[in-house]
């Protein structure tokens, strides 16, 4: 069975991530819209500093942009909203944790999109318990 098994690639997961964005609760979907989803296999050395992240598996993902709580009407045009997946560093994880890669990747989403709601942890608790 394992002879044959192999890691998502970049274009997989980030469709692994658009089809569990599709099964997100409604409100919550229908607040994302405009958020733009990309998954590369490591963060941007610049980045890797900005979050003073001490190895580039530190971070699965990483939400880059204007929050909701932070907008308003009376704001310039902008870049969009992006969410980062970080490939190498979720397999990584999903390596050394008894979870789904599924699983894995609908927490780090849920939890970078919340970053764009200004959700509490609790928060995105409760909406990845519904989904449960």
């Amino acid at each position: 069975m394992w002879t044959s098994a192999k890691a998502p690639s970049l274009a997989e997961m980030e469709t692994m991530a658009h089809d569990l964005l599709a099964r997100l609760p409604k409100t919550f979907r229908d607040l994302c819209a405009g958020v733009i989803i990309r998954v590369e296999d490591f963060p941007t050395e610049d980045v890797l500093d900005e979050m003073g992240a001490e190895s580039e598996f530190d971070l699965l993902g990483l939400f880059q942009g204007t929050g909701l709580p932070q907008q308003s009407s009376g704001d310039i045009a902008r870049l969009p909203n992006l969410i980062w997946l970080y490939r190498r560093p979720i397999l990584d994880y999903w390596a050394e944790h008894d979870e789904t890669l599924g699983r894995i990747v609908r927490h780090v989403l849920i939890h970078e999109i919340g970053h764009h709601f200004g959700l509490s942890d609790e928060d995105m608790a409760a909406i990845e318990a519904s989904m449960d």
